[in-house]
């Protein structure tokens, strides 16, 4: 385990590889620092995180080949139903600005959504509501194998949460399983987004993705370096570039873990600036986003280690399927029939 934090990066980079193999002093030294780390801005890079740089490089490749097919292919994989969360979603057609009330304009990207590859329908059926959260996937398949690899990431995302959940609930000075309960049936979301050079100039306040906070428990994201990148803002009001190396993941906490810690873990505003040469062939970019969303039901209430002693809980016990329903409905307000 080893802590590294070079002169222009602004984000603690963590090696968590020993904590992840089980050796115990190394888990419990990792939680300290990542407790740090969340405490001080909600984000952090990881290393030796286990996920391969293969598959990585796989997917960048494969996903790039599928988003330079002609349009009307790529919209075969648009959902037709009620489960946005799902399949092909065109250039601008959708704005992250608006889970902040902002009235920004649509974000200049495309994207492809996985929810679930375990099928939990029946378990669920007795909440209505749930539906949508477990609803069928909508993978593209072409060009190659495209979808054998999307579900292999998405594994291998599933895992690395898993892992980080426990580091994180040591972190919390609780049981390291305290999480395993909560997201054994999970409804996490696999966003994989491009962001074309741009085909003409921006509108006042428009971006590749506007500033907005994520929805669920925690995020993480594998990012190229292609100019045009992702910032975060600090509490002193600071955009900062956030720029991992090959093969490292940024780790973002969501609105959620900081409503389960009470505010004492931080979900910062974040964003996907435009690059200085708007039409540059160099601009194009891509990221890989995984957002862990606990299981529909699980409560989330102030966890006690979170409380001071006479403090009281800021939020209302909340379930996870009723707070990712509440932005998930901001962010489509303003945008395209779909």
């Amino acid at each position: 385990m080893a802590m590294t934090k070079p002169d222009d990066q602004e984000v603690t980079a963590i090696d968590v590889g020993p904590a992840f193999a089980g050796d115990p002093d190394a888990r419990q030294a990792t939680a300290a620092l990542i407790s740090d780390a969340c405490e001080d801005i909600g984000f952090l890079i990881l290393e030796n995180h286990g996920m391969t740089r293969e598959l990585l490089d796989r997917y960048f490749t494969e996903t790039r080949a599928f988003y330079d097919l002609p349009q009307d292919q790529k919209d075969r994989f648009h959902p037709t139903g009620p489960a946005k969360q799902r399949g092909y979603h065109g250039y601008e057609t959708r704005g992250l600005a608006y889970t902040m009330d902002e009235a920004a304009p649509r974000d200049l990207r495309e994207s492809v959504f996985l929810g679930p590859v375990d099928d939990h329908r029946d378990y669920f059926a007795h909440i209505p509501e749930a539906t949508t959260a477990y609803a069928p996937n909508l993978i593209p398949d072409r060009p190659g194998k495209l979808d054998q690899t999307l579900i292999e990431v998405y594994r291998s995302f599933e895992q690395t949460a898993a892992n980080l959940l426990e580091l994180f609930a040591l972190a919390l000075e609780l049981p390291e399983t305290y999480f395993a309960d909560k997201i054994d049936r999970h409804f996490s979301i696999m966003g994989c987004h491009h962001y074309p050079p741009l085909p003409k100039p921006p509108l006042p306040g428009q971006l590749r993705t506007g500033a907005h906070t994520d929805f669920g428990a925690m995020t993480l994201l594998a990012v190229d370096d292609a100019p045009g990148g992702y910032e975060a803002q600090f509490e002193d009001g600071r955009w900062v570039p956030v720029f991992p190396r090959p093969g490292q993941l940024v780790v973002n906490l969501g609105d959620m873990m900081e409503r389960w810690t009470n505010d004492r873990w931080h979900s910062t505003m974040h964003r996907v600036v435009n690059p200085p040469n708007i039409g540059g062939a160099d601009t194009r970019r891509q990221s890989l986003g995984y957002f862990m969303h606990p299981n529909f039901d699980t409560e989330v209430a102030c966890i006690s280690s979170c409380l001071a002693p006479g403090e009281k809980p800021k939020y209302p016990t909340i379930t996870a399927g009723e707070h990712i329903a509440l932005k998930i409905a901001k962010s489509h307000n303003g945008a395209k029939s779909e």
